[in-house]
């Protein structure tokens, strides 16, 4: 059930009862206002259409599209005022909030919209300050930032209040509890942070409350549960915390209650059940959990429930039979076991069902498949096995079939080929086999298609629709050359091929398919060498080649045009190649992604899965594994956006090309287990983004170099088995930081200055002892006269000067 536009709504009720004072001109300062809008907003768009209307030769400003107007304010007053505009689609270009300035010169404004106008910058605060007569103020889906100003919380007329899809951030203002008139409060898919403001419990009238999709956090205030005309609550993907409010119990009006993707904990409270009116209720992907010993009787008729992550155990609850009402179904990612009830195959409505990451088991229904409306089908990663029903294809609606990670066996049936609006199918990771697949329809809208894992064989199949986008093939048993038609495909922009059989050389055909972003053919047995037109796929930016039998050069032309992995974007665009679904349920919007499988490759030496999410920040080239010859081509360094290039396990010689040390976003370079002689070249050091290098068993010489990254690549044996680098990261001094040797003639002269020394020693040492003995006497035998006792003197004062 879907609302109608509210915006629509008051148009509709303004123009009806209006429509008799529409004789009565506007005042010319409004006009010259809409006018002068108008006016600045036309250097943005080379024309505007939508207000054609506007132009100074029309008087009356009330007959303009996207106006209203009131009969006038008193008998003596000729004029009507303009009291509505209805300026959503206005602008498909990016206007800046300044431009909005001539619209608050009018005063009398009740309703003003000006959502899908990609409005960028903050909200006017003085201006929105000028319009106190507002009572329905949506800016909703522009690019507003910033805070919400004080001014916009002081309009105490507003009764409709949509802010939504912006990047406004900050707290919410406390000031927001005196919107006492407010009936709907649409915060939705900013950046707000910090608690939910307790003031909001002073919004007695209000009807719908949208906070979901911020980083709003602490508790839910129990004053929430004061607002007692709420019928719809959506708190959905904050950070809050803390258990459901009881005081939650007394919203009985209650249609609508998201709380999904919280962090939200305790029991889930069984008198949510309890309300008469609850229509859609989302709890999943918190920390809530389900007491699987409780059992319930529902009050309510759920059209979509979510318990995703809840902790549910056993077969599905049985108590879910009653809501036969169901369109949307989450209860993945628990611990239920048990086969596919019949009961929940024959529910009528249901189009979304989600019971992925459990443990069921057995066969699917076929009567799941008879049911029209199903779209979305997610049964991944659990125990169900035989074969796929071949009454798959009666799902005429499907959009999304998910049924990875299975035990799923035999053929895959033709009839899926003729599901039109089938957009994203994964089959991988299951026990299918077969060498015939289905040839689908060209006018199929597939999009996302994903084999790998499987037991399929024969020739690679290339009977998909031409739209295709990303074909997965990889892990199974497809032998034989690539075929030519796989151009065809035009526009294929992953295209994974790995650990098959394929052999034969690369095609030229491949070039066609121009769009590639990601190709991945490792570990085949392809033969040849790698063709120089392969450079003419300028967006591709994952390039494995590795594991195969190829030979010869690598092309100085292969890098030539691959602008891909040249220049790398300022901002990644985070081309996602998962699906997003939008479903509306009453009024509101709940958004379910869905990410596929990672692409797995060899990064940073270990195997690694790259997140489909963010397929525009990865840059590879890798070529390992091969029999690749010859020098490595200088004209690599003009990849500036590789993340990782792999030219290992190859017969790769020569030096290395200096001209690698442009590679300026580098963080794993392997160009180990080939013959490259010569130094590490020095430029290695402005590799600021270098995390991993490895150039072992080569035939390296000379210093490894010192400075910047290059002095955290200290494993050595990412150096081992090349007999002549030397440096402190293998702990091998070079030679020449070793000392300087003493000259030889020195050597010689040494120990004849020592034996000289040694003489001289003895002969002094002779001299004194001869000295001391005389003067003591020992050469007197009879007792010295005073004659000679006056001579004994002067040799002994000889000896002293001696001395």
């Amino acid at each position: 059930m879907v609302m109608a536009n509210p915006s629509l709504l008051l148009q509709s009720f303004f123009f009806f009862f209006l429509l008799p004072c529409l004789s009565s001109s506007c005042p010319e300062y409004q006009k010259q206002a809409l006018l002068q809008f108008k006016s600045s907003i036309l250097p943005i768009h080379s024309s505007l259409h939508t207000l054609d209307s506007w132009n100074s030769s029309s008087s009356n400003c009330c007959l303009w599209v996207k106006v209203t107007c009131s009969s006038p304010s008193n008998s003596n007053s000729a004029s009507s005022v303009v009291i509505g505009l209805y300026l959503s689609y206005v602008s498909e270009q990016h206007m800046p909030s300044n431009l909005l300035a001539p619209l608050f010169l009018i005063r009398s404004l009740r309703v003003l919209d000006l959502s899908w106008n990609s409005i960028n910058g903050q909200i006017p605060a003085l201006g929105f300050g000028n319009l106190s007569n507002l009572v329905h103020l949506d800016l909703s889906q522009n690019r507003f930032n910033g805070s919400i100003p004080l001014q916009l919380v002081q309009l105490k007329k507003l009764q409709y209040l949509d802010l939504g899809s912006n990047r406004l951030s900050g707290e919410l203002p406390e000031e927001i509890g005196n919107l006492t008139k407010l009936q709907r409060l649409s915060l939705w898919s900013n950046k707000f942070s910090n608690g939910i403001p307790s003031s909001i419990s002073y919004l007695r009238e209000l009807e719908q409350l949208y906070l979901s999709n911020n980083s709003l956090s602490m508790e839910i205030p129990t004053g929430i549960g004061n607002l007692s005309n709420l019928s719809s609550l959506s708190l959905g993907k904050n950070k809050l915390t803390g258990g459901v409010p009881a005081s939650m119990q007394k919203l009985n009006k209650l249609n609508l209650l998201n709380l999904e993707g919280n962090l939200l904990t305790g029991e889930i409270p069984f008198w949510l059940f309890d309300f008469k009116d609850l229509q859609d209720l989302y709890l999943g992907g918190n920390n809530l959990t389900w007491n699987n010993n409780m059992k319930i009787v529902p009050k309510c008729m759920l059209f979509s429930l979510s318990l995703r992550s809840s902790g549910l155990q056993g077969e599905i609850p049985e108590w879910i039979i009653t809501q036969k009402t169901l369109i949307f179904l989450d209860l993945s990612m628990n611990q239920l076991h048990g086969p596919f009830p019949q009961w929940l195959a024959e529910f009528l409505f249901l189009s979304d069902l989600f019971l992925s990451h459990n443990k069921l088991s057995g066969s699917l229904p076929t009567a799941l498949f008879r049911s029209s409306p199903l779209s979305i089908l997610a049964l991944s990663h659990n125990n169900f096995s035989g074969e796929l029903p071949k009454n798959i294809g009666d799902a005429e609606s499907l959009f999304i079939l998910m049924l990875d990670g299975n035990n799923f066996s035999g053929h895959i049936p033709q009839s899926i080929s003729q599901i039109s609006s089938l957009e994203l199918l994964d089959l991988s990771r299951n026990r299918l086999s077969g060498n015939i697949f289905p040839v689908f329809d060209p006018q199929v809208n597939l999009l996302y298609a994903d084999f790998s894992s499987n037991q399929f064989s024969g020739e690679v199949p290339t009977t998909f629709p031409p739209n295709i986008k990303t074909l997965a093939l990889g892990s199974n048993k497809f032998s034989g050359a690539l075929p030519l038609n796989l151009m065809k495909l035009r526009n294929l922009e992953r295209l994974e091929l790995q650990d098959n059989n394929i052999s034969g050389e690369l095609p030229n055909s491949l070039l066609q398919i121009s769009h590639l972003r990601v190709l991945n053919l490792r570990n085949n047995s392809l033969q040849g060498s790698i063709p120089k037109t392969l450079s003419s796929l300028q967006n591709l930016q994952i390039l494995d080649l590795s594991s195969n039998n190829l030979t010869g050069e690598i092309p100085i032309e292969f890098v030539k045009n691959l602008t891909g992995m040249i220049e790398a974007p300022p901002n990644p665009t985070s081309q996602t190649l998962s699906s997003a679904v939008v479903i509306a349920f009453s009024s509101n919007f709940f958004s379910i992604e869905f990410a596929v499988n990672e692409l797995i490759v060899n990064w940073k030496k270990s195997k690694q899965g790259l997140s489909s999410h963010n397929i525009d920040m990865y840059f590879l080239l890798d070529l390992s594994n091969n029999q690749l010859s010859s020098e490595i081509p200088a004209s690599l360094g003009a990849l500036k956006a590789l993340k990782m290039l792999n030219l290992s396990y190859n017969k790769l010689s020569g030096k290395i090309p200096a001209h690698l040390s442009d590679l300026q976003n580098v963080e794993g370079l392997d160009l180990s287990h080939n013959k490259l002689s010569g130094p590490i070249p020095t430029a290695f050091t402005k590799l600021q983004q270098l995390t991993t290098l490895d150039v072992s068993n080569n035939k390296l010489t000379g210093r490894i170099p010192v400075g910047g990254q290059m002095n955290t690549m200290a494993d050595p044996n990412f150096y081992a088995n090349n007999s002549g680098l030397c440096g402190f990261q293998i702990h091998v001094p070079c030679p020449e930081d070793l000392p300087a040797p003493k000259l030889q003639h020195d050597n010689k002269e040494e120990p004849w200055i020592l034996q000289e020394a040694v003489g001289i020693g003895y002969l002094v040492g002779f001299l004194l002892t001869i000295g001391i003995i005389f003067l003591a006497g020992y050469f007197n035998s009879s007792p010295p006269s005073n004659n000679r006792r006056c001579h004994r003197h002067h040799p002994h004062r000889l000896i002293r000067r001696q001395i």
